[in-house]
């Protein structure tokens, strides 16, 4: 079994049939982690007793003639910045790694959990989820499966690094300036950033990126990613910002596959530096859609300037007052990433009254422009990111770019809230993946999944990592 050539809705419609057991799942995942986590460190707590316990109670349902939910069996991990039951939480930080595990699970967690899904472990993510880099203090750094010593992204690197060896079929993500996005590009998978507030972030705590993060899966392919997100998608009364139950199941929306009639196709949105391997791949696949009969407008300027600055200034108040809430009177700041802790001290010292509602005023306008864009037809293309995969250096920083530049392209849609996806279309010349980044207008999810899908079936490439254990990580 490859976890990676598998489609969760097979998956669960096999246990569901009880063709395979969840426990048989389980326990593949398991010994999947065990073997490839070592050298991957893409989990940062695993609870074997648990996982196989929750196996075990869902496949006595399905002998009992019960409906376990949708996702049946499948084991999935969760990214260490939301809460699931008996885990701690520990946001990469070493000011939150002795807390208290976890009494309840978070409002994705607990509809993944009703849904069937096998809750194995706590994935890695930087501190705070503050870069596109997957690496801290408390548990190290994951490493891209595809190749070791380069970056799995971030903020999700965890999760999406275990995908893509092949630990687990699923797990959860979030995604507050391109952190589903960016690492599921570098890790070679199809993900979906939703419309803020598909997917609720309610529960008792606030959410920590509030105007900025959207949860999600990271799967392989967009059917994977749709089949999943139907479980999850619809209103919680704790959310402020959440939406209503979507008209249609999501799942429907990658079926019987049609080329757009128009896409806006941006190399740079205006602003932005872009690896040439990278740009020649985004546009032989912008050609290849062109090819299937779909028309082509290029837009060289999207938005004016680089938002990049302000997309900062609001996420790191986020983070600094998640900061001031464990550590008031600074005495254990020594304890954060240096990184992050000389972006606090900068945003503490020069932010305003007015910061964040600013901010705010620059999203509106953003999104105004991308009305104006949308007339042109209703979906926009660029690159995912712009330069190559840069190396992790396990010591807090990342070699080969220049942070923001580098991930220049996804931000401003996280000011915009609008859906925003990506999709693997091809490689480097040292083979790592390259991916095409799809967004659309307010609340038009479907679409950009649809899209997903297309691209998927139009570039045609193999996009299961054959990553493998090394002799020495398989005989600890």
């Amino acid at each position: 079994m490859d976890f990676r050539r598998e489609s969760i809705e097979d998956l669960a419609s096999r246990v569901t049939a009880r063709e395979i057991s969840a426990r048989e799942l389980t326990e593949h995942a398991l010994a999947r982690i065990d073997a490839t986590n070592p050298e991957v460190g893409a989990f940062v707590a695993v609870d074997e007793e648990a996982a196989l316990t929750q196996a075990a109670w869902i496949d006595e349902r399905l002998a009992q003639g019960e409906d376990v939910g949708p996702l049946a069996g499948i084991p999935i991990g969760v990214k260490d910045t939301e809460d699931a039951v008996g885990f701690r939480t520990t946001l990469g930080s070493r000011l939150f790694a002795d807390r208290d595990p976890a009494m309840a699970d978070s409002v994705l967690v607990d509809r993944l959990r009703q849904a069937g899904c096998v809750i194995v472990g706590k994935t890695n993510t930087p501190e705070l989820a503050w870069k596109a880099d997957t690496d801290n203090r408390v548990f190290g750094r994951t490493g891209n499966p595809w190749s070791l010593g380069r970056s799995a992204g971030g903020s999700s690197g965890g999760s999406s690094a275990a995908v893509a060896a092949g630990m687990i079929p699923m797990a959860t993500g979030s995604d507050g300036g391109g952190s589903l996005r960016i690492p599921a590009a570098l890790c070679g998978l199809t993900t979906l950033k939703p419309s803020l507030g598909r997917v609720p972030v309610g529960g008792p705590t606030p959410p920590g990126w509030a105007d900025l993060s959207s949860k999600g899966i990271l799967a392989m392919s967009a059917a994977s990613t749709a089949f999943a997100l139907d479980a999850v998608v619809g209103p919680d009364p704790t959310d402020l910002r959440s939406l209503p139950m979507p008209d249609q199941a999501w799942r429907g929306a990658v079926d019987d596959l049609h080329v757009p009639r128009r896409v806006v196709w941006s190399p740079t949105l205006g602003y932005a530096s872009v690896d040439r391997e990278v740009l020649d791949a985004c546009q032989a696949a912008v050609e290849a859609l062109e090819a299937r009969g779909t028309e082509v407008v290029v837009l060289d300027e999207v938005f004016t300037a680089d938002p990049g600055f302000e997309w900062l200034k609001l996420s790191l108040a986020a983070n600094l007052r998640t900061v001031l809430g464990a550590d008031p009177d600074g005495a254990q700041w020594e304890d954060l990433d240096p990184g992050l802790a000389g972006m606090l001290e900068w945003i503490r010292r020069s932010g305003t009254p007015t910061t964040t509602l600013e901010v705010q005023d620059l999203a509106h306008r953003l999104n105004l422009r991308l009305v104006e864009v949308f007339h042109e037809a209703p979906l926009l293309l660029t690159p995912t990111v712009g330069g190559q995969t840069p190396t992790g250096s396990g010591n807090g920083t990342v070699h080969g770019v220049e942070e923001i530049g580098w991930v220049g392209f996804t931000y401003p849609f996280n000011l915009t809230r609008s859906p925003a996806g990506t999709v693997p279309i091809g490689y480097t010349s040292d083979g790592m993946p390259i991916g095409l980044q799809v967004i659309g207008p307010q609340h038009a999810d479907t679409a950009v999944l649809r899209l997903l899908a297309v691209l998927e079936e139009t570039v045609e490439i193999d996009r299961a990592c054959g990553y493998e254990p090394s002799a020495a990580s398989t005989s600890r």
